[in-house]
């Protein structure tokens, strides 16, 4: 083999050298999947015998065979059919009206839409594009600043990476190794402090004298018979798809595969509802998931890949002998493991960390006798700050693309700081006090 030849400092580091390579390309902006595969099959033959990659075959087998996947096109048509069926515009409006008598209260409004349609779609990217065109003009009118709204918006529809049923809890579980209906259940309580710590930021920030926030708006609703059905009308919906896909997984009754169909089932009722329904749609709708679905699944196959050389070159021991080395102790280690992810986060997709290097780095925490659960939580909400943490965070050119042409990219960026900041807040929270995320399952499912 080639690795007879190669200077000691190379071969018996080869697996460090294989991570090393392919961060760099990554963050150099090659594709992903040709990048894991190339890189893998590359050092693969330098360092292992040829006939080791007959396993390759069996471990993507495994993932085609695996039943849990077959949730991810489910959620994703769920959530591209109920961005086109209108409801996000008229539970906006709704929400808005409501809140007129609080302070801050339009901004307020954006971010309980935000969580509403987070826990009714699971898709960053539908959810942001969605808030972006119908909430920013109007915060705007409103005298908000610039980069105040595009902030609240971005943090806003970025939600939904946390809250069930969110597309990175369902393919965290697998790699964690615990069952889907724990990490959905489990993320609840950390999704609502992180709503809870958006809303209390604005409404602190009208008392401040902040040019970024106005401080209370003229109207004031009128809580008639009228307006308390149009509250009804507006919540009713998503209550009932929430109900459809997180209520049959925590009764139990359901898988979150069988859950996800009846999602992408009730989307498709309402959005017929709403009167919105048509063949055009639903195809625009599947392919859409096709293309989705494909990306989320040949990225997996290409980690796979990654994972088997990573594995046959000894990168497990490697890694081990030298957090040992470091002589940490356990939240040393944890400390450790959330800064890396977070300084990952600014640079790499949350699907190319979640299946690269958290394989990697969870056994070795979970060895240290920590919740997996708890855990895998914890690297949830803070995979979540990647989606808003610029060079390449998507929610910020997912706005970007739908912001008025007075918003710079700039304004973005600024706007999304005390957000990145919050959701660190919310990142702490949860560690100091595991229970929780792990309260809640335990009383559902018991401990």
């Amino acid at each position: 083999m080639l690795i007879d030849y190669l200077p000691f400092w190379i071969a018996n580091y080869l697996a460090a050298w294989l991570f090393l390579v392919l961060t760099i390309a990554l963050m150099g902006g090659f594709p992903v999947t040709f990048t894991m595969m190339g890189t893998s099959f590359l050092f693969g033959l330098i360092g292992l015998p040829v006939s080791f990659f007959d396993l390759l075959p069996l471990r993507m087998w495994g993932i085609m065979n695996n039943t849990m996947l077959m949730a991810v096109p489910l959620f994703i048509f769920m959530g591209l059919a109920l961005e086109r069926s209108g409801l996000a515009r008229a539970l906006l409006e709704t929400m808005e009206e409501l809140f007129q008598n609080v302070r801050g209260g339009l901004a307020i409004s954006v971010v309980l839409v935000g969580a509403l349609l987070g826990a009714s779609t699971g898709i960053v990217g539908a959810t942001v594009v969605t808030m972006g065109l119908m909430s920013l003009p109007t915060m705007l009118k409103h005298k908000y600043s610039k980069s105040f709204a595009a902030g609240t918006v971005a943090a806003s529809g970025t939600l939904g990476q946390i809250i069930p049923p969110s597309i990175v809890l369902l393919l965290l579980g697998p790699v964690m190794e615990v069952p889907i209906g724990d990490m959905f259940m489990g993320a609840v309580i950390p999704g609502m402090i992180l709503v809870v710590l958006y809303c209390l930021y604005i409404w602190l920030s009208t008392f401040f004298g902040t040019k970024h926030v106005p401080a209370a708006q003229k109207k004031h609703a009128e809580f008639n018979k009228t307006f308390i059905l149009k509250i009804f009308k507006a919540l009713i919906p998503p209550l009932f798809l929430i109900l459809a896909v997180l209520g049959t997984i925590f009764a139990g009754i359901a898988t979150p595969t069988e859950s996800g169909a009846m999602g992408a089932v009730g989307a498709v009722i309402l959005t017929a509802m709403n009167k919105k329904l048509s063949f055009k749609l639903l195809h625009e709708v599947a392919k859409g998931t096709i293309k989705m679905t494909c990306m989320v699944f040949i990225i997996i196959m290409g980690a796979s890949c990654f994972a088997l050389v990573f594995r046959g070159l000894g990168g497990d021991d490697l890694l081990r002998e030298f957090i040992a080395s470091m002589n940490l102790d356990g939240w040393q280690l944890v400390a450790m493991v959330m800064v890396f992810i977070f300084i990952l986060g600014f640079f790499l997709d949350f699907i190319e960390i979640t299946y690269i290097h958290i394989p990697i780095i969870a056994p070795i925490v979970v060895n240290y006798g920590y919740d997996p659960l708890w855990f895998g939580i914890l690297f949830a909400v803070n995979l979540q700050t990647s989606f808003m943490t610029p060079p390449f965070g998507p929610s910020l050119f997912y706005l970007k693309g739908v912001c008025p042409p007075e918003i710079k990219t700039t304004d973005v960026y600024k706007g999304i700081i005390p957000f990145v900041f919050l959701q660190l807040v919310g990142l702490t929270i949860i560690a100091l006090w595991p229970s929780l995320v792990t309260w809640l399952p335990g009383v559902v499912y018991g401990d």
